[in-house]
């Protein structure tokens, strides 16, 4: 009776752990899935812990840590971490949460895998031309051809060019695309190097460098950028760097598996800036 007793707490006690490590493992896997649906020039599918590269490569997805600090996500992420926080389309009707910068966290190894290292002049072996706003602006760009980039890039070009006139100041001349840099105070590698990124015209860009924190330390939110403009770039694959707490308004970056939503969230220490 007494071993009946134990082995009854025991369950009891056990049962909801099982349950969070199905729900967590379902959640990863789903996950993963979204990467293969978005990447599938490269992924083939997924395993335990695993993506299945076409290649045979096989890319642990989650390194076990959980409650990470903010700066540890940036610097030393898994790929289950670029998860960490929703990225939210819509029209922006409050400034994101502290901390909230879906897409800024990047595992390097993953995407140099795709478009290659620019430092090592593999991703110059991609480029091609772009036109950016054929009638308007007429002019060429570049950007990766790599998982059809550049293409996406270009159907954004037209849809952008049919705006009316009074949106032209935000997208022409463009700051920039293709640039083998790091981040801004960071040693860690920017999208631009990997040619998947585009600044757009900087007159009404919004940097959170830029402003200085309030007296909690909190950097206040700033955006000029319209929203037709966010959307037509988010149909196409691209995220919006005005979505951060750390913002960066005229960013773009194509990212198709954080728009690809299933409402999956990863556990992360919360902490002030």
């Amino acid at each position: 009776m007494i071993f009946r007793g134990l082995a009854k707490l025991f369950l009891i006690a056990i049962c909801p752990l099982l349950f969070v490590a199905s729900a967590r493992a379902a959640g990863d896997d789903a996950l993963m899935e979204r990467l293969v649906r978005s990447y599938p020039e490269f992924l083939m599918g997924h395993e335990g812990n695993e993506l299945i590269w076409k290649d045979g490569t096989r890319m642990l997805f989650d390194d076990g840590k959980r409650d990470k600090e903010f700066e540890t996500l940036l610097n030393a992420p898994s790929i289950r971490d670029m998860f960490y926080a929703p990225y939210l389309s819509g029209k922006v009707t409050a400034a994101p949460d502290i901390n909230s910068d879906p897409g800024r966290v990047r595992y390097e190894p993953f995407f140099i895998k795709m478009y290659g290292d620019c430092r090592k002049g593999e991703t110059s072996r991609t480029l091609v031309d772009v036109v950016w706003l054929p009638k308007k602006w007429g002019k060429m760009i570049k950007m990766t051809r790599v998982n059809g980039v550049a293409e996406q890039l270009s159907k954004i070009s037209r849809e952008l060019d049919q705006l009316p006139a009074t949106y032209d100041s935000y997208l022409i001349p463009p700051a920039g695309t293709v640039n083998c840099r790091v981040i801004e105070g960071t040693k860690r590698m920017s999208a631009h190097g990997s040619a998947t990124a585009i600044d757009i015209a900087q007159k009404h860009a919004n940097y959170w460098r830029w402003t200085k924190p309030d007296s909690k330390g909190r950097y206040p939110y700033r955006n000029q950028i319209p929203a037709e403009i966010v959307e037509i770039f988010e149909k196409h694959g691209f995220i919006w760097g005005g979505r951060w707490y750390h913002y960066d308004t005229m960013h773009f970056e194509y990212r198709p598996e954080l728009l690809n939503s299933d409402g999956v969230r990863s556990e992360v220490k919360k902490q002030e800036p």
